[in-house]
């Protein structure tokens, strides 16, 4: 494998850098857009002619600081926010101080990604900063008192995330909550070939389903992502070869439970890795995100086949959470101390 791709495999948060960010030049001309005329004082005008007043509400003409908390799956909605963002004209910054817009996507896992989250908005009121909110904390509860009046972009709507933005900028606010349907069917989310700009270049993170089958007594990502709904194979296929082409090494596979993957759509994980591992070019690698015990243990052998491909890595999150089968019972966590250790020993045996 190329030397490039050595020190890739760390946890996604710890390897963001904003350096990376080259955002595509503005792609639409705003000859219909007229802006709102306002006094200005008379002290010297210190900015370059290409840069637009701070206080501009023309549409793509602010710049926009994006903070994400928590897991895979939101680490790549944020990437597909500020792709979408940077297309239309908008300039992504990692100066939260020099933005003119705050997009905060946030976590609903553990309390202090949710503080993090409730101060960073605190704070961006206080410096004047518009803001507009994302993630499983706002999709899950909406009408928390410090929330009011803020502009929300849904889980599943963040291919819309110019139009919440345009408006926050304008002074309204939005709310897009709503989940995609296709004929009463609730899909995966948003289009997989939308523009991204990703943290590490050479990291390609794709969630093939959102959601679960799952009712855990203490999960709030739960009320947030909904039930499963997985994208067909060939959807994830094409955005794996069209990355690969855009000189990814590596492929993140995420989800809120990737063993549950296709359930609802006629298929199942090893079907579509098997697809996967065809797409994958030489000198570039597979990675498999977490995964429930009680839907690995239906396909280990095929599991154990996969993982030891040679271009897919031999590593799979599964979580035990309680060793006590009574307390697994009253989590609802679906399987019992036995299931995850014959799905442990018997991926370490093969």
């Amino acid at each position: 494998m190329p030397a490039a791709c050595d020190s890739v495999l760390e946890d996604i948060e710890d390897i963001v850098s904003a350096e990376d960010l080259k955002p595509h030049d503005r792609q639409f001309v705003r000859k219909n857009v007229f802006p709102k005329v306002r006094k200005r004082n008379s002290q010297k005008n210190t900015q370059t002619d290409d840069d637009p007043p701070s206080d501009s509400i023309i549409p793509g003409a602010q710049k926009i600081w994006i903070r994400t908390w928590g897991c895979s799956h939101n680490n790549s909605d944020g990437e597909y926010m500020a792709g979408q963002l940077a297309a239309y004209g908008y300039k992504i910054t990692d100066n939260s101080a020099e933005a003119d817009l705050w997009l905060l996507n946030s976590c609903t896992v553990k309390n202090p990604a949710e503080d993090h989250f409730r101060n960073s908005i605190k704070k961006a009121q206080e410096g004047k900063k518009k803001v507009v909110l994302a993630g499983c904390v706002p999709q899950a509860q909406p009408r928390q008192d410090y929330l009011k009046g803020l502009s929300i972009i849904g889980v599943q709507q963040i291919d819309r995330v110019v139009e919440v933005v345009e408006e926050t900028i304008k002074g309204h606010s939005v709310r897009l909550l709503g989940q995609k349907k296709d004929n009463g069917k609730r899909l995966g989310g948003a289009r997989l070939d939308l523009p991204k700009i990703r943290k590490n270049p050479l990291i390609e993170i794709i969630s093939i389903n959102t959601g679960c089958l799952n009712a855990c007594t203490y999960c709030k990502t739960k009320h947030a992502r909904g039930d499963l709904a997985s994208y067909p194979i060939e959807e994830l296929v094409d955005r794996a070869k069209q990355s690969f082409q855009e000189g990814v090494c590596e492929i993140w596979l995420t989800s809120e439970d990737t063993g549950a993957y296709g359930r609802d759509i006629g298929t199942d994980l090893p079907t579509l890795l098997w697809k996967l591992v065809e797409a994958i070019p030489e000198g570039a690698m597979l990675r498999l995100g977490m995964t429930n015990p009680p839907y690995i243990l239906e396909h280990l052998e095929e599991m154990a086949k996969i993982l030891n491909h040679p271009r897919v890595y031999a590593f799979l999150h599964i979580p035990v959470q309680s060793a006590s089968d009574s307390v697994l019972m009253d989590m609802k966590r679906e399987y019992c101390v036995a299931d995850f250790k014959q799905v442990v020993d018997f991926l370490k045996e093969k």
